[in-house]
């Protein structure tokens, strides 16, 4: 059995800790480690093999980054170069595994859920397995015990001519009002859909090729014309974005016959807004969740998210506060999926808080964003033990480098230095420039950029480690704070 695990999501319902280039599978939302890394760890037992991990171009080196910390190793890294939803994602593994010659079964996962109870989920897998090797289409289904409106559910059907614990999927149901979900919970015998699967690889394309040709074939050229580097996959961004954008349900689940659920009652929640979160955590005697500096009095069933400053509520109930460096989120927890749609507008309006945070990652390091002005912007840069920025120009903006701890290796058009604890360097306009950490320690710098344009597509590179181009660097949009 081969994991597939689906990590492209957004998480914008979890914002502003959740950015477009750092979602929530990536953050520890609910534990010690990440989302990400928990749904590795779920399937490290026997019978299981390494995963194939579908993700986006751009979390590519998060994703390697949080493999490596928990010394894990994959099938496959396939990159997408944007979105296309779950049954494209699938399809290019799939497609992967056959032309390697492997058929096995696939457990579909997404890379952002929370299961509790990990015997329940491997009792659960092995009905699904006994399911899944007759060629049955196996999808997890949680025990509707509650009105949910933001799931999609499943109506149980016969259970006739399938193995024990197995039965047969009746019918699809779109998100439903709370009048309906009552009906459902009051009725039994539905399941909220948990968009986890199991089948083998090649019932899944035969199933994808006879109800949505038109992904099939397109995801088989864009395979086709991918490009390889070792384990990781960069899938061809011309040929899939001709790819309709497609769920496995939508593509495949509700056309084919051989559709069925098996029950999981295991602690499952897909953590998706922030009243999830309040869920899943240990609370107070007055219901309250409090992460980071908080002070909270005279309030009850509350969420509040601190990471840096104090934050102190008085007399609240039922509300959501998340506080960031550069964005605040105050809403009530009935309200929270519409954290969405405030997001929404801020993409309208060019924001850049949806896209990154202060602190940005890349593969070498990270840098924070300490301060900025009309001609000036102050960073906090982090580089790793061994690691080293590419070769690079900027048009537009000088820099001032001063070492905070550390030794940086310091290239200036035709010179190589050594700078060291409380020593610094300036960076002239077009100078031809590159930051490396020869040194066994991370390697801290104060930059201090001053000039007419301070984006960060102000970037020529010339020479990059990380296979990155000039062409894939975002403008920064610049914004007061």
């Amino acid at each position: 059995m081969i994991p597939v695990i689906l990590s492209g999501g957004s998480g914008s319902r979890l914002w502003p800790l959740s950015r477009k280039q750092y979602p929530k599978q990536f953050l520890a939302l609910t534990g010690e480690h990440t989302l990400f890394q928990q749904t590795l760890e779920r399937l490290i037992f026997d019978g299981m093999e390494a995963p194939v991990v579908v993700s986006n171009q751009e979390h590519r080196f998060i994703v390697q980054e949080q493999l490596d910390a928990l010394q894990l190793n994959t099938q496959a890294i396939l990159l997408e170069p944007f979105g296309r939803n779950t049954a494209p994602a699938v399809a290019i593994a799939a497609m992967k595994l056959i032309a390697e010659g492997r058929d096995e079964l696939l457990l579909i996962l997404p890379a952002d859920h929370v299961i509790e109870d990990q015997r329940a989920f491997q009792r659960a897998l092995a009905l699904a397995t006994n399911a899944a090797e007759k060629g049955e289409m196996v999808l997890f289904g949680v025990p509707a015990n509650r009105p949910e409106t933001g799931y999609g559910y499943i109506k149980s059907g016969d259970e006739r001519g399938l193995p024990d614990g197995v039965i047969r999927v009746e019918r699809f149901i779109e998100k439903p009002d709370e009048a309906r979900a009552k009906q459902f919970v009051e009725e039994g015998g539905y399941y909220w859909n948990s968009g986890m699967f199991l089948f083998r690889a090649s019932r899944f394309l035969e199933e994808l090729k006879k109800h949505d040709t038109d992904i099939y074939d397109t995801c088989l050229l864009a395979l086709e014309r991918s490009q390889h580097d070792g384990n990781v996959v960069s899938i061809d961004a011309a040929t899939f974005e001709c790819c309709p954008d497609n769920s496995i349900d939508y593509a495949v689940m509700e056309k084919t016959r051989r559709a069925c659920v098996v029950p999981l009652a295991a602690g499952w929640n897909d953590v998706g807004s922030w009243s999830s979160i309040w869920e899943v955590h240990e609370k107070d005697a007055d219901g309250n969740v409090t992460m980071g500096d908080v002070v909270v009095h005279d309030s009850h069933n509350c969420l509040v998210h601190g990471n840096g400053k104090l934050v102190s509520v008085v007399g609240l109930e039922d509300i959501v506060v998340v506080e960031t460096k550069d964005a605040m989120m105050i809403a009530h927890k009935d309200r929270v999926q519409d954290v969405k749609k405030v997001v929404n507008q801020l993409d309208a309006a060019g924001r850049s808080e949806t896209q990154n945070h202060c602190q940005v990652y890349r593969p070498w390091g990270s840098y924070d964003s300490v301060d900025m002005g009309g001609r000036f912007q102050v960073k906090h840069i982090t580089v790793k033990p061994g690691a080293r920025l590419s070769l690079q120009m900027h048009h537009h903006r000088a820099e001032h480098w001063i070492v905070v701890s550390g030794t940086a290796q310091v290239t200036c058009d035709d010179n190589t230095f050594l700078l060291t604890e409380n020593q610094s360097t300036y960076i002239p306009i077009a100078s031809v420039h590159r930051l490396a950490n020869p040194g066994k320690i991370p390697l801290e710098i104060i930059e201090v950029q001053s000039g007419s344009y301070l984006g960060e597509d102000d970037i020529e590179r010339l020479e990059d480690v990380y296979g990155r181009t000039t062409e894939n660097v975002e403008p920064l949009r610049a914004v007061a704070r």
